[in-house]
């Protein structure tokens, strides 16, 4: 079995990458597993095939330390190092240009200067902003569109490109909580290509610093329940301040939207996490029957349907009440 795939755009990406013999690959900023597995899994297949590889991403300025066992071949290079244009361009998870930060403007450039730029994504909000697509709005995860891609160009599957896939699918799945039948059966693939699946856990949701317990008490004690928001299906929301995050990792930071999230009383939760005095990066997530991708639309962000965010500028409560606004409308 096998994902029900569009064959729009498959063959003309594989061409495109057969004939490279220079890539960069680009994840978006403040990159998840499926994000940096997607990229280092294409460019590690790409290297394989001869061509030379980079990896990188806007910010942070270093990989992820829960990320780092996924770049076994040291592809990954700062944005600092990435050139102004390239030949061949291929962005991993990315729903628009904006998504890159400060490499965004490797796109235009790339694009002004004659090359290519292949977009592989899964995001229903796409702006498809390159010169070739390939996207799959069904796909649970950009990794299985990144999997597609490699069995299209004929590469066959070693450990550490199936760990990078494995990581993908399984952290956008929720640990496959919101995988179907056939993902099932592509993990067992990656399984078999020889990926461990306890060790992939464990660095991806295992051990935390002691900091971020203080960090989790302070923003778990002003979350609030407001049971009549969402059309009454119930709203929960807190917020993490720069004077939380001290001592924390991002990724660490991230990891709160998946507890407040398990609030039984709440359809949407939310998570605003303070990137800048008065600036806000927010974290969406449904329950079941409200599309929080259409919710940050809205507000200027998107995502899927269960998993989105936006960012916005103002006081949490200002904040707030542009995120009510959003939700009450049907």
């Amino acid at each position: 079995m096998s994902i029900t795939w569009p064959d729009t755009g498959l063959c003309d990406a594989a061409e495109l990458l057969r004939g490279t013999a220079e890539v960069t690959v680009l994840a978006h900023v403040q990159p998840d597993a499926d994000a940096l597995g997607s990229a280092l899994a294409l460019g590690s297949a790409l290297r394989r095939r001869g061509a030379v590889v980079r990896v990188s991403f806007g910010a942070p300025d270093t990989v992820p330390e829960s990320l780092r066992f996924l770049d076994t071949a040291g592809l990954c290079v700062p944005a600092t190092a990435v050139a102004p244009t390239a030949d061949l361009l291929i962005t991993a998870d990315c729903a628009s240009a904006e998504r890159l930060g400060v490499l965004a403007g490797l796109v235009p450039a790339t694009i002004a200067a004659g090359g290519s730029v292949l977009v592989v994504d899964h995001h229903v909000s796409n702006t498809r902003f390159g010169t070739h697509h390939l996207i799959d709005e069904h796909a649970e995860a950009t990794a299985l569109v990144a999997l597609r891609l490699l069995d299209e160009l004929g590469v066959a599957l070693d450990e550490p490109i199936a760990r990078c896939l494995y990581a993908g699918i399984a952290t956008d799945t929720g640990w496959f909580r919101r995988a179907s039948p056939e993902v099932h059966l592509i993990a067992a693939r990656l399984l078999g290509a020889g990926v461990d699946a306890v060790a992939v856990g464990r660095a991806l949701s295992g051990a935390r610093p002691f900091a971020w317990l203080s960090m989790l008490s302070s923003v778990l004690d002003r979350a609030r329940l407001e049971p009549a928001a969402a059309g009454g299906l119930g709203l929960v929301h807190t917020a993490v301040r720069l004077s939380d995050m001290v001592g924390v990792r991002m990724e660490e930071v991230e990891s709160v939207v998946d507890i407040v999230r398990a609030t039984a009383e709440a359809e949407v939760a939310a998570v605003l996490k303070e990137m800048a005095p008065g600036r806000w990066s927010v974290s969406l997530r449904a329950t079941s029957v409200t599309d929080v991708a259409e919710v940050a639309r809205r507000l200027g962000g998107g995502g899927h349907r269960q998993a989105a965010g936006f960012t916005a500028v103002g006081s949490v409560e200002e904040v707030l009440d542009r995120l009510r606004t959003a939700l009450a409308v049907p």
